[in-house]
């Protein structure tokens, strides 16, 4: 705006257009190394002239350069240097950083007959943190303690620590500020340890400059035994050969001494000797029929635990859970039942056939009576029976109508006489007492059409029986 108002600065607004300052916005340097802080003059136009370059850090001069003077700082020391200071180059080392360097630097150019030009820069030190992580033993007990411990020392800025596992627990982190700058992080895990707690995973997951570091462990909590005793299975019976008692003890640290006992204080019977946490019966008897302890002791104490022996007269019959035998069970079990019903269903067909079609018919020949029972035997008639006419049937009339419909007829005439006939003879050997033997009658029609005789008592005898 300057330049358009005074026409006469025209000229010198464009030599000032053509000249600029090249820094870098941003840096990270960490702390203890060096940075270069880049600062580099261009000018178009070779008139132009530098005079002098001057560093400042957060306003505050801290260095100069210039091309008849040389360079000059205000610290003192060898920390800060310009690297290779020239007409068009003014780029600052600082060596061995210091969390004190952060901040923003200012690099102003000073030119003729132009005047002065500035660029900044920002200056971020960081230290990476070193990371370590550890397990605190602790015994088992009641009271809260620290089983973990982990730490990010020296960083900048602070390191973040979080903690996965499946144990319950509580956390505590502590951030202390050191005179470099850094900051120290230790974070403990803590929880009410028991025995259950001993081997368990746990992880600290280190967070840094966006970055995690994950530091696994695995917890120790020291405790007295834990005893079981295996190896019975309630089928110790007299004579039993090979039966064995194992102490199985869980301790830490583990278990180094083991000692079999008998609850009643009694000495071990004589087919029975321990050795180490395995207690081994020779032969099974009636002074087996005891209850054992187990003692395993480590440096933090003893624990015992104890089995009841019941010795039987003879083996029981165990029943094993087969699978495959329980499928084909019920296999066989189904097939047999379809198979039931297939010959239900045949032997329903077929009577029902019989029955409607009335093709086949039972005639009776004996009956014996004996004492209060009375027995049947049938002779099964075949169908072509039916098409002749019974012994002492009425022949069948010419109706006058087609052979079917005659065959028709006679059919139910027939069916209707037989079950007449079967009718009278069930009535008359209802009245009829016990007999030896029964002679057909000579006609072929049956004897109770002509045997029998009323008597003057209203009794009814038969004429060809044998009476006892």
């Amino acid at each position: 705006m300057l330049c358009l108002a005074w026409p006469l600065l025209a000229g010198l607004c464009a030599v000032l257009q053509a000249q600029e300052v090249n820094v870098k916005d941003n840096l990270v340097g960490y702390l203890g190394q060096e940075v270069v802080v880049p600062c580099s003059f261009l000018a178009k136009d070779s008139s132009v002239q530098l005079t002098m370059v001057i560093w400042y850090r957060n306003n505050v001069n801290i260095g100069a350069y210039s091309p008849q003077h040389n360079t000059s700082f205000q610290e003192s020391g060898t920390r800060l240097s310009f690297v290779n200071p020239s007409q068009k180059n003014a780029d600052l080392r600082i060596s061995k950083l210091l969390a004190t360097d952060e901040g923003t630097y200012t690099c102003e150019v000073s030119t003729f007959p132009v005047g002065n030009l500035k660029g900044m820069s920002k200056l971020t030190v960081k230290a990476v943190p070193q990371d370590s992580a550890s397990v605190v033993p602790v015994v088992a007990g009641d009271q809260e303690l620290t089983v973990a411990t982990c730490k990010s020392v020296d960083g900048r800025p602070p390191s973040q620590i979080t903690w996965q596992t499946s144990v319950p627990g509580n956390f505590t982190t502590d951030v202390t500020n050191n005179t470099d700058g850094t900051s120290t992080v230790i974070s403990n895990y803590r929880i009410t340890p028991t025995w259950m707690a001993n081997g368990e995973k746990i992880t600290c997951v280190v967070t840094y400059d966006g970055r995690e570091m994950p530091i696994p462990l695995v917890l120790s909590v020291q405790y007295s035994p834990v005893v079981t005793i295996e190896g019975y299975d309630d089928n110790w019976h007299l004579n039993r050969h090979g039966a064995s008692l194992t102490c199985n003890a869980q301790g830490n640290p583990p278990p180094t001494d083991f000692k079999w006992k008998t609850a009643d204080g009694s000495p071990l019977p004589p087919s029975v000797h321990a050795k180490g946490n395995v207690l081994y019966v020779e032969q099974v008897d009636e002074r087996v029929n005891k209850t054992f302890l187990c003692e395993a002791t480590n440096v933090l104490g003893s624990r015992v635990s104890q089995l009841e022996v019941l010795v039987r007269e003879y083996a029981v019959q165990t029943q094993t859970n087969n699978a495959g035998a329980i499928a084909g069970g019920v296999i066989g079990g189904v097939l047999v039942l379809l198979l039931l019903a297939v010959v239900i269903f045949i032997f329903v067909k077929r009577g029902g056939l019989h029955s409607s079609k009335g093709h086949g018919s039972y005639n009776p020949k004996t009956r014996v009576f004996g004492t209060g029972k009375q027995t049947q035997e049938f002779n099964y008639q075949d169908d072509g029976d039916l098409d002749r006419p019974l012994k002492g049937s009425v022949p069948p009339r010419d109706s006058g109508l087609s052979p079917s419909l005659c065959e028709e007829d006679d059919d139910e005439e027939r069916m209707e006489y037989k079950v007449l006939e079967d009718e009278e003879e069930e009535e008359k050997f209802n009245e009829v007492g016990p007999m030896l033997q029964l002679r057909p009658h000579p006609h072929g029609n049956s004897y109770l059409d002509d045997d029998m005789e009323s008597q003057t008592d209203g009794s009814i005898i038969s004429r060809t029986a044998v009476y006892v």
